[in-house]
């Protein structure tokens, strides 16, 4: 499972870098993203914090997009909290997710 404490403290590094980490078989990539919705005058772009959980023993890149799971946050300490939560709620799913 993941400890937020460890997380919470990476909020700075994580608004200049995406933060990738493992756990017991889960790894993660928590990253700045710029959600962009709707179309020409009526399109808004926001900026947050992107979680993507996928299973190992592979990498971002190796891993199929099928075998990962993304959820958007505030870009706060509140966020990351959010975040883990999710994070954690969803580790045994991908935990457990077949690897081909």
């Amino acid at each position: 499972m993941f400890d937020l404490n460890e997380i919470l403290l990476d909020l700075n590094y994580i608004k200049k870098e995406p933060l990738s980490g493992s756990s017991e078989g889960v790894r993660y990539l928590m990253e700045k993203y710029v959600k962009v919705e709707g179309e020409g005058e009526e399109k808004k772009e926001e900026t947050c914090m992107r979680v993507t959980l996928w299973p190992e023993p592979y990498g971002y890149h190796r891993t199929p997009e099928e075998q990962k799971i993304r959820e958007c946050f505030s870009l706060d300490q509140d966020g990351i909290k959010e975040a883990v939560e999710w994070m954690n709620s969803n580790f045994e799913c991908v935990k457990n997710m077949n690897i081909d």
